[in-house]
């Protein structure tokens, strides 16, 4: 049986008051007296309190005043259990919380504010957004997309932390489904070893990881009932997450002896992405650490094109947004790299794929997820 994870302490109430202190920050810049926050993984980035999907919530912090959650009343006693925060409105499932945002946000002494909104949010619709803005006829409503998602990109410390046992879990759970994987097995059983190991190990989220197996094999392919034979390639995508912080890993595995072919590409793809991760230090330009593994890709004729990224952002992440790419690696990115941003950085060749997550540094990307770098069989 293999040894439980160390698991590090839970965020304290100063990293969440370090955080409010710097959005507030943002928001004195730009003029806004009240910020409508309702994305979940913003909620529980600044208010440690995650709610459902089913009904409309929110989370409104004033420039000044203490933050004000929007909360379903049948969600109550969580947001008092997991929330730092400790004033809240709940309605009831009859009621229209939209309304309830606006009404509170007028006894709260803004209907004649400046009122920054999410435009960019997956839970603030249209219908939605133009509700809100004639309950608050007076108010001046501002867009503040893209604003917290890119706060998010540096880590803390204690959040590289959770991206560290989320890799972990990367690692046992995928040596869980290789182990399993073998001619004759159905690709189900893998499926349920990779899954077990990673909800043992102490992951936290629903959608722990892809598979496919056979002639084709896709990052986006839906998990079948398919028998493994000898000449597959069995593809594994570890996405675990470990108190919403998500690290993900790729590996092939060819069932029965690999060809020579394989192995060649397998080694060359390795060799141009450990190139890109040593590219990877504060102050360099995405573009050309992109450039590394799409250049030398497309040299070494493992692929004809290249038109996907060659890696996104981590962090904390909700549904229904399974990947963040408020950050991704193109010819055309001419963001800098930031010490301790966290990727996903892959690519894949011949229908085998390889990847991992990195943490930038001063002396180049480091690897979170240590599995062998390797076509396993």
């Amino acid at each position: 049986m293999t040894q439980p994870l160390a698991f590090p302490l839970p965020f304290p109430v100063d990293e969440f008051r370090a955080r409010l202190a710097a959005l507030r920050a943002i928001m004195a810049e730009r003029r806004v007296d009240l910020l409508v926050v309702d994305q979940l993984d913003h909620m529980v980035y600044f208010g440690s309190y995650r709610s459902t999907a089913a009904m409309y919530q929110a989370l409104l912090i004033p420039l000044e005043q203490e933050p004000v959650a929007i909360i379903r009343a049948l969600d109550a006693p969580l947001f008092s259990e997991l929330s730092w925060l400790t004033e809240c409105v709940s309605f009831d499932d009859g009621e229209n919380p939209i309304e309830l945002v606006a009404d509170t946000i007028k006894a709260h002494g803004f209907g004649n504010s400046v009122v920054g909104v999410e435009r960019d949010s997956h839970f603030l619709t249209v219908n939605r957004a133009l509700e809100l803005e004639s309950l608050l006829p007076n108010a001046t409503i501002v867009d503040f997309s893209h604003v917290m998602w890119e706060m998010r990109q540096v880590k803390s410390p204690l959040e590289l932390a959770c991206h560290e046992v989320a890799a972990e879990i990367c690692v046992r759970a995928a040596t869980a489904g290789f182990d399993a994987a073998r001619a004759g097995v159905n690709e189900r059983e893998v499926f349920s070893a990779l899954t077990s190991e990673a909800f043992r190990s102490g992951a936290d989220n629903a959608q722990i990881a892809v598979i496919s197996s056979g002639p084709s094999t896709s990052f986006h392919a839906s998990l079948g009932g398919r028998v493994l034979e000898d000449g597959d390639v069995v593809f594994i995508e570890a996405v675990p997450h470990f108190r919403g912080y998500t690290s993900r890993i790729m590996r092939p595995k060819s069932i029965g002896a690999p060809t020579d072919e394989q192995v060649r590409t397998a080694e060359t793809m390795i060799r141009i992405q450990d190139e890109q991760f040593l590219a990877m230090k504060p102050g360099v330009f995405a573009r050309d650490v992109d450039r590394v593994v799409r250049e030398g890709m497309l040299a070494a004729g493992l692929r004809d094109s290249y038109t996907n990224i060659t890696g996104y952002s981590l962090g904390f992440s909700c549904p229904p947004r399974t990947s963040d790419f408020t950050r991704v690696f193109l010819p055309s990115s001419d963001w800098k790299l930031q010490q301790n941003q966290v990727f996903h950085m892959y690519t894949s060749a011949s229908g085998l794929p390889f990847s991992e997550t990195i943490v930038v540094s001063p002396q180049g990307g480091k690897r979170l997820t240590k599995m062998d770098r390797r076509l396993f069989f």
